[in-house]
């Protein structure tokens, strides 16, 4: 197999498998987070702040992916 085409299949994967947790754990915290909003409406803006933060955690780990799929792509 040609080098670079293992790149590219690897590149895929990497984002694949980077892509799964981070949609999930995202998935699941905005469900959780409107569960907590319906349970009580007042506490809506700590929860929605909350909420906020961890999806830009969980979204870091596939933009690393991406960077990782990059560099293999462009440096391999």
């Amino acid at each position: 197999m040609d080098p670079k085409a293992a790149a590219f299949i690897a590149a895929g994967f990497c984002m694949g498998v980077g892509a799964i947790g981070p949609g999930l754990a995202i998935g699941n915290m905005v469900g959780r987070a409107l569960e907590g909003i319906a349970r009580q409406p007042e506490a809506s803006g700590q929860i929605n702040t909350a909420m906020f933060i961890g999806i830009a955690f969980a979204e870091a780990i596939s933009l690393y992916a991406l960077v990782v799929a990059f560099l293999l792509i462009f440096v391999a």
